[in-house]
């Protein structure tokens, strides 16, 4: 039972890691990896896609924390646990943010529940232009849509983000 706490808190801590990363990282210091995504492109792959890359290293880290063959008596072991939490994560992300919200694998459109409020809360992420502002910086994790939608306008009013006409 102990394992499997582990990995569902080290996959409820990525998704507190990527809500901060995605609003302090992405769209900051790391904006010229995730601005394509942002933005209209060709090809399936976008320069965004190296921070899975990044969530990738954390994983086999922690893997290698954790295993007695790469680190032998002094291996952490919880780490084992911590990166299948880390990859489990990886798998949700991918599923959700590049599969449902974006459909990039798949092709579905929810119609109601949490899936529709996920993909309602993203498309209101991406209703800024540029780096500055913006809402819903989480990816599993989605506020009630009204209320971004709040947020977004009060945004424009005050001049931190440039909100797209279509919003």
């Amino acid at each position: 039972m102990i394992y499997l706490l582990i990995v569902v808190a080290a996959a409820l801590a990525m998704e507190c890691l990527a809500w901060a990363s995605h609003k302090y990282v992405m769209h900051g210091f790391g904006w010229a990896w995730h601005r394509d995504h942002h933005e209209p492109h060709d090809g399936f792959l976008e320069k965004n896609d190296l921070f899975a890359v990044v969530g990738a290293v954390i994983s086999i880290s922690f893997f290698a924390i954790g295993s007695p063959l790469v680190l032998g008596g002094a291996a952490w072991w919880p780490g084992t646990w911590v990166g299948l939490g880390v990859m489990a994560y990886g798998v949700i992300y991918t599923a959700v943010h590049d599969g449902l919200v974006h459909q990039r694998w798949f092709r579905y459109v929810p119609r109601g529940g949490y899936a529709k409020r996920l993909v309602q809360a993203h498309k209101l992420h991406h209703a800024t232009i540029g780096k500055a502002g913006g809402v819903s910086f989480g990816f599993v994790f989605a506020r009630d849509p009204k209320a971004l939608k709040r947020e977004l306008q009060k945004q424009r009013q005050d001049g931190t983000a440039i909100v797209r006409d279509a919003f």
